[in-house]
């Protein structure tokens, strides 16, 4: 591959369904205790510290069952999808 060249990344359909699962069950257990979810997720995602998310309902191990890389590529497509 030259150094001009694109990287491509995609992800499965199947992957995207789970993504979407992890994030309705974090953003659940991060508004049950108060949190912003928004703001948690966006430190989440930024810095890769799971202390980020709460550990309420198991939350911090469900958002761990994905990359990082993968759970964010869905948010962003979902985004552009929906402009």
């Amino acid at each position: 591959m030259d150094e001009q060249d694109t990287n491509r990344f995609e992800i499965g359909s199947e992957k995207r369904l789970a993504a979407h699962q992890i994030m309705a069950e974090v953003m659940l257990a991060l508004e049950e205790k108060g949190y912003d979810p928004i703001n948690q997720l966006v430190g989440y995602f930024l810095s890769g510290d799971p202390t980020f998310i709460t550990s309420h309902l198991g939350a911090r191990g469900v958002i761990r069952r994905m990359e990082r890389d993968e759970l964010l590529e869905v948010v962003i497509r979902d985004y552009v999808e929906r402009l």
